[in-house]
């Protein structure tokens, strides 16, 4: 055997190999018995040969130890892993010298002789070995965490570390939210004049390894006046502000230093006195140090007072690489002082997995509407708090915000819209990627709130206006459930009131009359009274358009529906053999009927009203297609009588009926002559 034994013995996984060495050795055989002796205590034990094989009242097992591969299955009985720590632990002797010096001729001089008895240590190993029986590891696998040992990825979200980015209004604060996240979510548009970015819109950064959560906020004018979109974005900006555990403080490179950058960086040491800030120059990917651009760039930013500046192209992906550097040092700070104990089993992605598979799914809900019906307000009573910036002013909302919460042990995923407006060829800019951005939304949710605003309905009397309608045909078209919110009811008075609540149903199921049964909710969002409502009727139309029926439940409901029917020709009954669902998210039905008979579009709006009332569907789209199902001999060539002729030239017969009827002719011509 060349080399270490040890590699010999476990590369091979040879039990031969462990057998021979051992024989030769009894200084090691005898070791090994003392080891285990000594940890088992009055354990009934037999060592049935010199590789240390332990045979316990319940079995026996192979544990790989410090000097080579240690035989002990066992369903009771010490820790497995206290065993194996115990003899690497006291045989590290063993394993620990180098491969040159380690030879099976030479393994007797460098045995260590048998340990001495120590009690208080055996008793130790054994107490904690007790704390885990039937040789299982424990159920937490609960670790320190140390600078070494981080691992971003496997940290919950809502542990993860929060950075800002923050700056003027149009450096790049979007663009570089965009890249960090790896995908296209904010608008991002060259407005000098203009805010595009107006609410706070958070995501999961992904920068090589690091894992942590980015916040986009609006430009920030610090001289704005309080009353103003710009104070009302400001003051919004200082209450993520205090959320935040670092800052990104963006400004232009090719534009140098601004007077309204040095108004942010006081307003920074202002709010935020003791968070760490890192300048990042944006756009600079034209710098460079043999111009000296760069250079003078950098010099400039120096003056803000918050350290080295880093040069990087959000537009291009250039300096992401030092911005990372800059940021892992500070992250990793904070993933030390905040997250003490490391879980590895909820961090794990198969046990994440699994547990995501036996918990509820998450909701998607879009709220859309037409500008200024209240959406954002709707939103902030749903969650609570001041989350999206709301205001008097028509389409103050720019981009989709999507926030998550939870709701009765439901994750729900609010997403607040932009305005709905028809897109002409006069919208360019901010709105209409805005309008973009909301129909994306609608096609991804499953639930679409749409808002109504009482106080136009009760002037106009009319319940919804075009784009109204071609929100909700577009959203029964695509297959989603729908609810329709009716809000700012708190502006009404008592009449007007009793004639929306009386009129509005009647005149959505007169204009969506694909849908039977939508359901209304009159709310108040300013005053948050009608939310919870608007919550549960949510989460009851979602479970409908998710649910299931079993075919042989349909199929009785087919009889019964069928028998009932008054059909004025039982020939004209369409023949359905059997009836089945095949998709959810929406309830999906396939019928099929027998022969070439097609179901007419009376028939299916029949099945499609009893399946609504008899299952409580009403409320959401559902489908019925057909197929057909031919009958027994339709559509197969006819079978030939004799097979065994096929082929064969065929024999002309003369019948003996043809025979007679030719004589009797010959008679008759004979006695006329």
């Amino acid at each position: 055997m060349r080399g270490s034994w040890f590699r010999a013995v476990s590369g091979r996984k040879s039990r031969h190999a462990l057998d021979g060495l051992c024989s030769r050795n009894a200084p090691l055989q005898y070791t090994m018995r003392n080891l285990i002796s000594k940890f088992l205590g009055n354990v009934e034990r037999k060592f049935l040969n010199a590789t240390a094989e332990v045979k316990l009242k319940r079995g026996c097992c192979y544990a790989v130890c410090g000097i080579g591969v240690a035989p002990c299955k066992s369903v009771n009985g010490p820790s497995l892993l206290a065993l194996c720590s115990y003899l690497t632990r006291n045989a590290v002797n063993f394993c620990s010298m180098p491969e040159h010096e380690v030879g099976i001729e030479s393994m007797g001089s460098v045995v260590s002789p048998p340990l001495g008895d120590s009690s208080s240590e055996v008793k130790e190993e054994v107490r904690v070995a007790a704390d885990y029986s039937d040789f299982d590891e424990p159920k937490s696998k609960a670790r320190a965490i140390t600078r070494e040992s981080i691992d971003f990825t496997k940290i919950p979200i809502e542990k993860l570390p929060t950075v800002l980015i923050i700056g003027r209004p149009n450096v790049g604060k979007s663009a570089l939210f965009n890249r960090l996240i790896r995908r296209r979510e904010a608008l991002v548009y060259n407005t000098p004049n203009d805010h595009v970015t107006r609410d706070i819109r958070d995501g999961i950064a992904k920068l090589g390894d690091l894992r942590f959560r980015v916040l986009d906020s609006a430009g920030l004018e610090a001289e704005a006046s309080s009353g103003s979109v710009l104070g009302r974005t400001a003051a919004m900006t200082g209450y993520v502000l205090s959320k935040a555990h670092l800052s990104l403080f963006l400004i232009d490179a090719r534009d140098g230093l601004q007077p309204l950058d040095l108004d942010v960086g006081k307003w920074l040491r202002k709010h935020a006195p003791g968070m760490k800030t890192i300048v990042v120059m944006n756009k600079a990917e034209l710098l460079d140090n043999i111009s000296g651009s760069l250079g003078s760039a950098a010099g400039e930013a120096y003056t803000l007072g918050f350290g080295d500046p880093i040069a990087l192209s959000a537009e291009t992906g250039f300096g992401l690489a030092e911005l990372s550097e800059a940021l892992r040092p500070l992250l990793e700070d904070y993933v030390l002082q905040n997250v003490d104990v490391l879980d590895e089993d909820t961090c794990d992605d198969s046990s994440y997995l699994d547990e995501n598979i036996d918990s509820k799914l998450p909701l998607q809900l879009a709220i859309v509407g037409r500008p200024n019906v209240g959406k954002s307000t709707l939103l902030n009573a749903l969650l609570q708090e001041n989350r999206v910036l709301v205001g008097p002013e028509a389409g103050l909302t720019r981009d989709s915000i999507r926030v998550e919460f939870q709701y009765e042990g439901r994750n729900v995923y609010l997403v607040d819209t932009a305005g709905w407006l028809e897109r002409t060829k006069q919208d360019r800019g901010p709105s209409s990627l805005s309008i973009v951005q909301s129909r994306k939304n609608l096609m991804r949710a499953h639930v679409v709130a749409l808002v109504l605003d009482a106080e136009e309905i009760a002037k106009a009397k009319r319940s919804m206006k075009h784009a109204e309608v071609v929100i909700a045909r577009r959203a029964v078209e695509e297959g989603r459930s729908l609810v329709i919110v009716v809000n700012k009811m708190d502006l009404l008075n008592g009449k007007q009131c009793e004639r929306v609540l009386n009129a509005v149903p009647e005149e959505i199921q007169s204009v969506i009359p694909q849908v039977t049964g939508l359901p209304v909710v009159f709310v108040s969002a300013l005053e948050g009274r009608g939310r919870m409502a608007v919550m549960r009727q949510v989460v009851d139309t979602y479970e409908k358009w998710c649910c299931r029926l079993p075919t042989s439940r349909l199929n009785r409901w087919l009889r019964k529906v069928m028998s009932r029917h008054s059909w004025k020709d039982q020939s004209a009954q369409p023949k359905i053999k059997y009836f089945t669902q095949v998709k959810a998210r929406p309830p999906t039905f396939v019928a099929f009927v027998s022969g070439k008979v097609q179901l007419s579009d009376t028939d299916l709006r029949f099945l499609t009203k009893s399946l609504k009332e008899d299952f409580d569907l009403g409320g959401i789209p559902l489908r019925i297609m057909q197929r057909n199902v031919p009958r027994r001999g339709d559509g197969k060539p006819a079978a030939k009588k004799n097979a065994r002729a096929a082929g064969k030239p065929t024999r002309r017969v003369t019948s003996d009926k043809r025979g007679s009827a030719a004589a009797l002719q010959d008679i008759e011509a004979a006695s006329q002559s």
